[in-house]
């Protein structure tokens, strides 16, 4: 059965997203909004070979999201003509804790777990959040919604390396201990470099780096096997 999904990555300042038509993983549109809370904030959406970009004014994230819907379903630009048309949602949360070791279905019990965390992550847990909520504005309470988050690849990090030498009731008290961050993106680059190289995803092991461009707004992963730069 063919859906409609959307994707959000919602920053400390920026709100990063794309449309897929499933199961065929097709790119129907992708786009950012970004200096969110800045005089000027820089929007941009790609639609097949067309791009737009806007100079306005976004106050907040609620803001942003509300003016990616008008792009999505601009009738010269858009790639949908209704919010309807999009049957599920998903956002890439930053600290999910040592609660989540997966992809989740959002609900209270979650929200909760996002807001324990946001102390963890301050720039990123809260505009996630945000995200959740207004998504939920937006498509209405019955679509279905699923969080990834970033902490969850690691989970598998022992005791010995996830703790510092520090008080353990630094731990206790106030959770501070090593998560591990992007892992969405290393469990990406690690599963593809695996499927490249004819091996199944628990037969290989990686060294996988982070990397920036010039672009703030484009992350980019890349590993070297031997002298073969994956993307």
């Amino acid at each position: 059965m063919q859906m409609k999904v959307i994707v959000f990555n919602c920053g400390s300042s920026s709100i990063k997203y794309q449309l897929f038509q499933m199961p065929e993983e097709k790119l129907l549109a992708k786009g950012i909004v970004e200096r969110i809370g800045e005089e000027s904030s820089d929007c941009r959406q790609q639609v097949g070979g067309k791009e737009i970009k806007i100079k306005k004014q976004i106050k907040n994230h609620e803001e942003g999201l509300a003016f990616i819907k008008q792009m999505l379903t601009d009738s010269g630009a858009g790639a949908i003509k209704s919010l309807e048309e999009i049957g599920a949602c998903g956002h890439r949360v930053v600290h999910g804790g040592d609660v989540f070791s997966g992809s989740v279905n959002v609900d209270n019990a979650l929200e909760k777990v996002i807001e324990e965390f946001a102390d963890l992550a301050p720039l990123h847990n809260p505009p996630n959040l945000v995200g959740i909520r207004e998504a939920k504005k937006l498509f209405g309470e019955n679509i279905p919604q699923v969080a990834c988050f970033d902490t969850a690849f690691h989970q598998s990090i022992p005791e010995k390396a996830y703790f510092y030498a520090l008080p353990y009731e630094f731990y206790e008290k106030y959770k501070i201990r090593r998560y591990g961050f992007h892992g969405t993106s290393h469990r990406f680059v690690a599963r593809r470099a695996a499927e490249i190289l004819g091996k199944g995803k628990y037969e290989a092991s990686f060294i996988t780096c982070l990397l920036y461009t010039s672009d703030a707004a484009d992350d980019l992963l890349c590993v070297d096997l031997g002298g073969r730069r994956i993307i």
